[in-house]
């Protein structure tokens, strides 16, 4: 059975949004938004999922997962919001891969309110996986920036959790 997720990963315009935050990002010093990211972020809020037996399924958490930064390059680009940006990227590539009108609701409205700070307690239960398994991916214990990051201390990650 291939879950829809699959489709987003083959979409072009997903694609050429991935490469473009890639590129721009190449030389970047700090922490990435890649491919690399988003599949980590994907797998992280799967395994906290199974933990806490939530009834979100894997599809709608890989797939908000894997669009959940699509706006980066846009952001660099014009200083718009990423959460903004990527919410409104994220619903016609959502579309394209048939996702009902729920689902797409559902998963923008996490991408849109993902950036927290620390994990909302009153978020809806897809902003708060995502928004922990994105602060969860970093490693910013094995981090060259460590030092120059912009993360407050008691916020990086200085070992691996998942």
């Amino acid at each position: 059975m291939i879950l829809k997720y699959q489709r987003i990963l083959k979409n072009r315009s997903y694609i050429s949004l991935i490469n473009n935050i890639e590129s721009k990002e190449r030389n970047r010093f700090f922490c990435r938004h890649g491919m690399e990211h988003l599949i980590a972020v994907a797998r992280i809020a799967y395994i906290i999922s199974l933990e806490e037996q939530s009834s979100i399924s894997k599809d709608i958490i890989y797939a908000a997962s894997l669009l959940h930064d699509i706006g980066r390059a846009e952001e660099y680009e014009t200083g718009r919001s990423h959460n903004e940006a990527g919410a409104e990227k994220a619903e016609a590539i959502l579309r394209e891969c048939d996702y009902s009108d729920n689902e797409i609701k559902e998963i923008t409205e996490a991408i849109r309110t993902h950036g927290h700070d620390g994990y909302p307690e009153k978020a809806a239960p897809l902003e708060r996986l995502l928004c922990m398994a994105d602060k969860l991916s970093r490693t910013c214990f094995n981090c060259p920036a460590h030092e120059e990051c912009n993360w407050a201390d008691d916020k990086k990650n200085e070992t691996l959790f998942y």
